[in-house]
C-alpha cells in the first residue's frame, strides 16, 4: 500500500465515523444540507489545527527570518502560477494565461526559482485560478457545501476541482517521496503561518465560527468565479487576498 493510499483510507474512515456520529439540528441552510456532518468535520479540523498546525506555524514563524519566509511563500506562489495559467487557458482568458506564463518565466529565472517575486514589480498581475473556478466558469454550480477532513471548506464542485489541481501542481511530479511530501508539508505550514493574524480576527469577530467560515467561503468562491464582479468580503473581514483563517 502506497503512502497516498494510506492517507486516503484514513480520511475516508474519519469521514464515515463522523457521518455516523453527526446529526443536524435546527433550520437548515439550503446551501449546506450536510451541516451536521460538516460541523463534525469542522470540529475535528479545528482540534487538529489547535493541537498541531498552529504550534508548528508559530514555531516556524519564530525561527524563520522574514526574508526566508517571504522566499518560501513566493516559491510556492510561483508553482501555483503554473496551474493558474492552465486554468486561464481552459477558460479562454488568453491575456490572463499569458500573464501567468510570463510570471512563471520571470520568477523562475530572474527570481531564482520563484524565491523572489520579480514579476509583480514588473506589473505582471497574479490571478490564482484553480480548476474549481474553471468548472464554475463553464456553468457548473457549486453544489452543496462540504467540509473536508484536514483540507477544510469546499463544495461539491471545488472538491472535484481538487483532482485537477493535484495534477496541475508541479510538486505532484517530484519523483522522490520524501522531497514531495516534505514540500507539501512545508507549503501547509508556511500558509498556516501566514494566516496566524487572520485567525485572531476570526476568534474575535465570529459568534459562530463555522457559519462565518462557511458564508465567507461560499461568497468568496462565487466572487472568484465571476472574476471579482460579486460582492466583496475581504475588507469587512479584515483578511488579505481573500484568505479565510481556519480550516482553509
Amino acid at each position: 500500500m502506497t503512502k497516498m493510499q494510506m492517507v486516503w483510507r484514513v480520511l475516508l474512515a474519519g469521514m464515515m465515523a463522523l457521518m455516523v456520529g453527526c446529526a443536524t439540528t435546527g433550520e437548515r441552510d439550503p446551501r449546506d444540507p450536510l451541516e451536521g456532518f460538516n460541523r463534525g468535520v469542522y470540529k475535528f479540523n479545528d482540534g487538529l489545527d489547535r493541537a498541531v498546525m498552529t504550534p508548528l506555524a508559530k514555531g516556524y514563524q519564530a525561527i524563520t527570518p522574514d526574508p526566508v519566509d517571504r522566499g518560501v511563500t513566493n516559491f510556492f506562489g510561483n508553482l501555483a502560477d503554473v496551474g493558474s495559467a492552465v486554468n486561464n487557458l481552459l477558460q479562454l482568458k488568453l491575456a490572463r494565461a499569458a500573464s501567468d506564463v510570463g510570471r512563471v518565466v520571470v520568477n523562475t529565472t530572474i527570481g531564482i526559482f520563484g524565491l523572489f517575486d520579480v514579476a509583480s514589480h514588473m506589473k505582471l498581475e497574479k490571478y490564482g485560478e484553480d480548476f474549481g473556478q474553471t468548472l464554475g466558469y463553464w456553468g457548473i454550480g457549486s453544489g452543496p457545501y462540504i467540509v473536508l477532513p484536514i483540507l477544510g471548506p469546499s463544495s461539491l464542485r471545488d472538491t472535484v476541482g481538487l483532482v485537477g489541481d493535484w495534477y496541475l501542481d508541479p510538486v505532484t511530479y517530484v519523483d522522490d517521496d520524501e522531497w514531495r511530501w516534505g514540500l507539501r508539508i512545508l507549503k501547509a505550514i508556511d500558509k498556516r503561518a501566514d494566516l496566524l493574524s487572520a485567525t485572531n480576527v476570526l476568534e474575535e469577530a465570529a459568534l459562530d465560527k463555522y457559519s462565518f467560515t462557511r458564508d465567507a467561503y461560499l461568497q468568496r468562491r462565487a466572487n472568484l468565479v465571476k472574476d471579482g464582479e460579486g460582492e466583496e468580503l475581504d475588507d469587512e473581514a479584515g483578511l488579505e487576498d481573500g484568505e479565510i483563517p481556519e480550516n482553509w
